[in-house]
């Protein structure tokens, strides 16, 4: 490992916005992306709506020949090659651009799909983790669609708990080939992919990856996998019966396989947020549009407000969920910027730099993808028995949208993932958490109580501040009472989790409006300041009830009397108008017939 990557440190500590406050200048939104920014998510949208829409019942029916042609298409304009180096055949861009890329495929539901497969987290274990000589041999191939890729991790007895992997690799007696017995389920796709990264244990215990190539002896597919959405995309099992693989395809170090799976699983969460806007905006669009056109009443239901309630709620969360995924790809710019691709240690300075922001990752992907579910879902109820039948696309977005709650580590494992994830940086010391923590008891003494918020957005800015002490208030009292044993109190660690996603999620968006408001005004910014007001509000009355119910979890009798004390000191507020905010927001929605910051 390098001096450099041994003594670097993140401008800003993974997991660190639970204690620290941020100023706008420390945060990338949507409003800060480039001209080259625009044009690459125009060429995107070009291309879904002239090459791959046209197409849609055709690849929604499986045609494996077609879905190739149409990712050739997209390596022609150098898309499939965006995170690979340009030394290796691509385009080498930044974290930002491949992030609108992504959002901006969304419209092309299941070839997005397959897209992402091959160029995620097909493509970037062997960017980020492979050898020169993989990087030369593989890299030029994927970034064109010559070659397509796959990722082979969950298996019939494995998917949440990827290291009881049964699959199992052995160096041949001449020392030249890694034979592997074993099989792999639901492999995005596999109907039609050239190369698999493909992770197996050496003697049945080093869990280790490979590169594996199609068309080697032994090596088989199953079936097709009827599913209830994504249905142009291919799913199939993998079978492993002595494959020997060159032993230069073993991809990373022996044993460290769960660097590379659990790294590209944090990419792959928060390139799957980035999906989730763009479907989120598409939903909303078609919504909006449906509901200006459809009459009842001799009124376009439009116009009533309990459907304009929920096209501003739709709106709201769609914010939300955007600016969460641009500050995130912002934090892996500004890590992954110096990493030498073509080094020996380019897998370690990968690793370093992913796994610092695991946490937020992971809150992209449980915030968007059940977001997204919500705006489907009301999506599908404004179309009415409209929004049931196929011919509309709503019904698409509903049925594939189900999938991103069980993709890249279902939320469950994510919930408890984000705590835990603190917790283990807390006590290696990479972030003073425990001494906030222990710090907050002389914080709750200066209280000021009954205070006034005359100024735009300060109301909020005070349910950030005292969200985070609500947080350290009840995480403190769990990791005091449970102690090592708190991992097993998945209850009280998944409600930790939803104070962090809330809080990550708030931090976001008032940034964002406040560094909009610096760069024009309040009166632009209006929507901006409307919807932050809403999700402010709702945000911190979760926050609340979380912290109660874990509070109850802790204590009994006085001591929990005590602290719900401390709690209703730190949850004093006015109840938002949040009706009268909504509608402003929806009438926007109304007009536009989009999304609308």
């Amino acid at each position: 490992m390098s001096d450099k990557t041994q003594t670097k440190q993140p401008a800003i500590a993974g997991g660190g916005f639970v204690i620290e406050d941020l100023n706008t200048d420390r945060i990338l939104t949507p409003e800060d992306f480039t001209e080259e920014h625009r044009m690459i998510g125009e060429t995107v949208r070009d291309f879904i709506e002239g090459e791959v829409v046209p197409q849609d019942e055709h690849i929604e029916k499986l045609d494996y020949e077609l879905t190739v042609e149409l990712l050739r298409k997209a390596g022609e304009l150098g898309l499939l090659g965006a995170d690979v180096p340009e030394e290796f055949g691509g385009l080498g861009l930044d974290k930002v651009s491949t992030t609108i890329i992504n959002e901006s495929l969304a419209k092309g539901s299941s070839f997005a799909l397959s897209f992402g497969a091959h160029v995620g987290i097909g493509t970037l274990p062997i960017v980020l983790f492979g050898t020169k000589a993989q990087k030369e041999k593989y890299l030029p191939d994927l970034a064109t669609g010559a070659k397509i890729a796959a990722y082979c991790l969950t298996e019939p007895t494995s998917g949440s708990d990827a290291m009881s992997a049964k699959t199992t690799a052995k160096l041949s007696e001449d020392g030249e080939h890694y034979i592997l017995n074993g099989s792999k389920l639901y492999i995005t796709n596999a109907g039609f992919a050239d190369i698999f990264i493909v992770y197996a244990k050496i003697d049945g215990e080093h869990f280790t990856a490979f590169i594996v190539e199609k068309g080697l002896e032994g090596f088989s597919l199953g079936p097709e996998e009827k599913k209830m959405g994504i249905k142009g995309s291919s799913t199939r099992p993998l079978f492993f019966e002595d494959v020997k693989v060159p032993k230069e395809n073993l991809l990373g170090e022996i044993g460290k396989g769960h660097r590379i799976a659990f790294n590209i699983l944090n990419i792959g969460r928060y390139k799957l947020a980035a999906g989730t806007v763009g479907a989120a905006k598409e939903s909303i669009e078609l919504s909006a549009k449906y509901a200006n056109t459809r009459k009842q009443f001799e009124t376009p239901i439009s116009g009533f407000p309990l459907i304009r309630k929920k096209l501003a709620e739709m709106n709201i969360t769609t914010f939300v969920m955007e600016s969460m995924v641009y500050r995130t790809a912002g934090l892996l710019d500004e890590a992954m910027k110096d990493i030498d691709y073509s080094s020996d240690d380019a897998g370690v300075q990968a690793a370093a730099a992913v796994s610092e922001y695991a946490i937020e990752c992971s809150i992209n992907k449980v915030f968007a993808s059940e977001g997204l579910d919500q705006i489907a879902d009301e999506g599908v109820q404004i179309h009415g028995g409209y929004g049931y039948i196929q011919e509309y696309k709503v019904e698409r977005i509903y049925r594939d949208s189900r999938i991103n709650r069980i993709f890249e580590g279902t939320n469950e494992i994510n919930r408890l993932l984000i705590p835990g994830t603190l917790v283990k940086k807390a006590m290696k010391g990479q972030i003073a958490l425990l001494q906030k923590a222990q710090n907050l008891q002389g914080e709750l003494l200066q209280l000021v109580p009954g205070q006034t918020f005359e100024g735009t957005l300060e109301q909020e800015e005070h349910y950030l501040n005292m969200s985070k002490k609500i947080f350290l208030l009840a995480g403190g009292m769990a990791v005091q009472k449970f102690g090592t044993k708190l991992e097993k109190e998945q209850e009280a660690l998944a409600n930790l989790a939803d104070m962090m996603i809330d809080i990550y999620a708030l931090e976001s968006v008032l940034l964002r409006t406040r560094k909009q408001i610096k760069r024009t005004s309040e009166e632009k910014a209006a929507n901006m300041i409307e919807m932050t007001q809403v999700f402010a509000y709702e945000a911190f009355q979760r926050i609340e009830a979380l912290a109660k119910e874990t509070l109850a979890s802790v204590e009994t009798g006085d001591m929990l009397r005590m602290q719900l004390s401390v709690l209703k000191k730190l949850t004093r507020s006015t109840p938002a108008n949040t009706v009268a905010l909504q509608r402003s927001i929806a009438a926007r929605v109304v007009k536009n017939e989009r999304y609308t910051v």
